[in-house]
């Protein structure tokens, strides 16, 4: 029977055949066959390519023409329309020109006008694209050529003006009418192009349509002649090979042709045989091999598993199946290792390494890939070997630790004196580069590294040996310090070992020893100054004092810098530190070495001078200080000047203990503050009795504060103009249990330098604007507000809040404040001011004329009120020129818009002057004294509901 294939051959087209075997050889083969056809197709490609290529390239070139030629043609006679309308515009404003300058100018924009026609005219010609075009551009130039003649002559020849208009005009027309024209051929030459274009573009399409079936036609026939003789040979060929890789070696292959696919089949035939022949031969040695490595396998000691390329457990050895539970019914059944091997067995072998089974041992697998694709998997059991390791690696990971962590370097010798074990503490205490001391170096050389470091400048490497034997030769075993020479302090401790060799231990201990400096110098001096405290303050006076019995006595200086708050509050704390700095300074370069200079806080200095017996030689030394002291200061590019005032006590006659002594320089100290700062004070007894009695005083304010013990009343302002009372002065009054009514000016300084004043005045000026709201709506309150409360923040809310609350309104209250406080601080006051001026409060200069530049401080703020001191009104009339003053400061008030009340009016010729001079408002005895508020109904009864008026 014939093979199929071989027949389908033999069934070929004999003229296919024939013609093939008039090809030369070459042709013949596949490779030939297979260029013949690419050379075929590639020809019908490229030709129809290079017939498309220069249709595309004629079309471009006609719309090339249409756009360069027609589109341009009228784009220039549209142009050359505007441009004669130009020329006629300009000829029409050059004919009511009367300026020469005007008319010469048309004229040569009519010249420009006329190239420029010329121009697009000319452009138009050559881009036109028939003569009836060329003609009629030649009818336009010569019409505007007639045209500008006749306008020529209508301007040399004023007289027949009437004639020669109207025909330019017709001249005009006739330009027009041939400019249209031109444009209407040039648009007419563009449709024409443009159909042409079309035309050509439509035939082109077609041809192309028709030239590109015909190839794909050529090609489809030259693939289907392919096929028929290549893809029939070549799926025989591919059906032969499937059979011998699916291992069917029996079956015949065809013989083919004369071609490459007939030798391929030949080939293929003599292939299958020698593989048949091989593999008759693999499988009798492979039979005699697996018998040898059967035995080799079950006698070893380690589990060997083999897995084929399917993943089925072809075979596994006796150690392997005491590995691993249910494995051998794994290998029995020829299952895979997913189907049926134990987890345990597929976790050890899924990759090569380390893996601890259920019952506690550990295995070493490793993997070998096998050539048909499966793996041979080798298994040992290393669980006594794991088990060494993990006690050694954690024995090695703990002493790692512990040397790498240790806070001292450690460095371990032998018998031989050579190092064995060093940490990197070691190097950076000595500052030596990693890998300079290494285990196997002698001692010396070690101590070398550490000598080319710099640690030891002045001593070489002898000197270091000897240091060392003296410092550990002793049974004493001391630590030895060793200072080197970055000013590092290393403390050294060696400990011989049992082996003879030693261990040394390095501490740097330098910041150790800096610091116990440091906490011994703190504990008995100022940390800013460097000063001594006030422990080491008492430590001197007490040696002072065991010597004063014996030798002569001393004297203690309480001192206290002037203004130094407002340096540090102005200038900032840093600066202020320097300030305190600078003066510790000076007071030490004032003082003996036997003398004591000492800082106990903020700016509180005291200087202890020993070794005096009388005033004087204190006198002299206080004098020193203070001069010296006084002298301005250059601090961080700031002047700055301070005074000094001092206290004195002398002991032992003012006392013998150190408190008693500190108290009495402190007495004394208050003392010349509340006379004369900037100078001294020696200490006295009665001193110390006024000083009781002020502390009383301030402990008994603090309690009247807190119960609110004190009382407002209130004096009457009188309005001269409308002869009635017109509001009140509230005034603070405080009736002290024990000692009855305290002067203001007794108690309100106390109050000022506690800091109480602030909520002392909050309070009165509530409680003023709380009965001053139940008064009759005309009359208004007017309250004293201290300086020390303008330099609080919440002087403008408690006025706010204090208005909210009780509902007065803001024009009833009047503040009243001195000049003192405009000099303290006048660009904040101010401030302060104007934002109680915009709650409607009105405010008044209290003690106008007592203080200085009050004029300047009423051009600065526009008060409303401005008040006569008393002093002024108490004596008028005398001889002394004050009736002037009372004069001036009322015209000046009245020039400035500013109301003036005058103070302290008792007598009626007072008030007659007053009225005369034009005084607005005025308060005194002779109204009223101040009353409490049981008695204000009364008062306003009295001069309001009488409405009498005073003479």
């Amino acid at each position: 029977m014939r093979d199929p294939e071989r027949a389908k051959l033999e069934r070929s087209p004999p003229d296919w055949a024939t013609a093939l075997r008039r090809l030369p050889a070459s042709l013949a083969s596949v490779r030939g066959r297979i260029l013949v056809a690419f050379l075929g197709m590639s020809l019908l490609s490229g030709t129809l390519g290079f017939y498309a290529a220069v249709a595309i390239t004629h079309v471009g070139d006609l719309v090339s023409r249409t756009y360069d030629e027609s589109l341009m043609s009228i784009n220039y006679a549209r142009a050359t329309a505007a441009d004669f309308a130009k020329m006629r515009s300009a000829f029409a404003r050059r004919t009511h020109a009367t300026d020469p300058a005007i008319a010469a100018k048309l004229d040569a924009e009519i010249a420009d006008l006329t190239v420029t026609l010329a121009e697009d005219l000319t452009i138009a010609v050559e881009r036109s694209q028939s003569d009836r075009a060329v003609r009629t551009a030649g009818a336009v130039q010569a019409g505007v050529a007639a045209w500008d003649e006749m306008r020529r002559a209508l301007l040399d020849a004023p007289e027949a003006r009437a004639e020669r208009w109207e025909a330019l005009d017709q001249q005009a027309r006739a330009v027009d009418g041939q400019i249209d024209l031109l444009v209407n051929y040039t648009a007419g030459d563009g449709f024409t192009f443009r159909q042409a274009a079309r035309a050509l573009v439509t035939r082109e399409l077609r041809v192309n349509i028709v030239a590109a079936v015909l190839a794909v036609i050529g090609c489809a026939l030259i693939a289907w002649l392919l096929n028929r003789r290549i893809t029939g040979p070549l799926a025989a060929a591919s059906a032969a090979a499937e059979r011998i890789a699916g291992g069917r070696l029996d079956d015949r292959i065809p013989t083919g042709g004369r071609d490459e696919l007939g030798s391929l089949l030949r080939s293929m035939a003599t292939m299958r045989d020698n593989i048949r022949a091989m593999m008759e031969r693999e499988v009798s040695q492979r039979q005699s091999a697996e018998t040898l490595l059967a035995d080799a396998l079950q006698s070893s000691r380690e589990g060997v598993v083999v897995v084929d390329c399917h993943g089925r457990i072809v075979l596994a050895n006796a150690q392997a199946l005491r590995f691993f539970d249910g494995l051998g019914a794994a290998v029995r059944t020829g299952t895979s290792l997913s189907e049926a091997a134990p987890d345990e067995f597929l976790r050890a072998l899924a990759r090569d390494g380390e893996v601890r089974l259920s019952d506690g041992r550990w295995l070493r697998v490793s993997r070998s890939a096998t050539q048909e694709g499966g793996f041979v998997a080798v298994c040992s059991d290393i669980s006594l070997l794991k088990e060494q390791e993990d006690r050694l690696t954690e024995t090695n990971l703990r002493l790692d630790a512990a040397l790498d962590n240790m806070s001292q370097g450690l460095c371990l010798y032998d018998a031989d004196d050579r190092l064995m074990v060093v940490n990197r503490r070691y190097a950076q205490i000595y500052g030596l580069a990693s890998g300079t001391v290494v285990p196997g170096m002698r001692a010396e050389a070690v101590l070398a590294a550490s000598l080319a470091a710099g640690n030891h400048p002045g001593q070489n490497l002898s000197d270091l040996l000897r240091q060392e034997r003296e410092a550990f030769e002793g049974p004493a075993r001391l630590p030895c310090f060793q200072e080197l020479g970055n000013g590092k302090v290393v403390a050294i401790e060696r400990r011989e070992t049992a082996d003879g060799g030693f261990v040394a231990t390095y501490e740097d201990v330098t910041e150790r020893r800096r610091a116990e400096a440091q906490v011994a110098f703190l504990a008995h001096h100022d940390a800013l100054t460097g000063l001594p405290n006030r422990v080491a303050l008492n430590q001197q006076m007490a040696a002072a004092i065991a010597q004063a019995g014996r030798d002569a006595g001393f004297a203690v200086f309480a001192l206290d810098l002037d203004d130094f708050r407002p340096v540090n509050d102005t200038l900032g704390h840093g600066v202020g530190d320097e300030l305190l700095v600078a003066v510790a300074q000076r007071l030490s370069a004032c003082v003996r070495e036997i003398d004591c200079v000492a800082r106990l806080g903020a700016d509180e200095f005291i200087v202890v001078q020993r070794g005096i017996d009388r005033a004087e030689g204190a006198a002299v030394l206080a004098r020193r200080i203070i001069e010296v002291v006084s002298a301005p200061y250059t601090l961080s590019n700031h002047e700055v000047s301070v005074g000094l005032t001092i206290g004195i006590t002398l002991a032992p006659g003012d006392g013998t203990g150190c408190d008693k002594l500190l108290k009495n320089a402190d007495v004394a100290l208050d003392r010349a503050k509340s006379e004369a700062r900037g100078s001294f004070r020696f200490f006295e007894p009665e001193m110390d009795a006024r000083l009781q009695a002020r502390r009383l005083m301030e402990r008994d304010l603090r309690d009247a504060l807190a119960r609110e013990a004190f009382e407002v009343y209130y004096q009457p302002i009188y309005s001269l103009g409308t002869e009635r009372i017109c509001g009140f002065e509230a005034l603070l009054r405080w009736n002290h249990p024990g000692r009855g009514f305290v002067s203001p000016a007794e108690f309100i300084p106390i109050a000022e330098e506690l800091g109480l004043i602030v909520p002392l005045g909050e309070w009165v000026l509530r409680r003023a604007c709380e009965e001053a709201s139940r008064w009759p709506d005309g009359l208004k309150i007017a309250v004293n507000v201290s300086a020390v409360q303008f330099t609080s923040a919440s002087l403008v809310t408690a006025v706010r809040e204090t208005l909210r609350a009780t509902g007065l309104p803001g024009r009833r209250l009047e503040l009243e404040i001195t000049e003192s406080v405009l000099v303290a601080n006048p660009g904040a006051t101010t401030a302060i001011l104007h934002s109680l001026r915009a709650m409607g409060v009105r405010v008044s200069m209290d003690d106008f004329g007592t203080g200085y530049s009050s004029l300047s401080y009423l051009r600065s703020f526009p008060f409303d009120k401005i008040k006569i001191d008393q002093a002024f009104v108490r004596d008028l009339g005398a001889t002394d020129g004050t009736d002037f003053i009372v004069r001036a400061v009322i015209g000046l008030g009245a020039s400035l818009g500013m109301t003036t009340t005058a103070e302290g009016v008792e007598t009626e010729a007072q008030l007659a002057r007053l009225r005369a001079e034009g005084c607005d408002e005025v308060q005194g005895y002779l109204f009223s004294r101040p009353v409490p508020i049981t008695q204000v109904p009364a008062v306003i009864q009295r001069w309001n509901g009488a409405a009498r008026a005073i003479a």
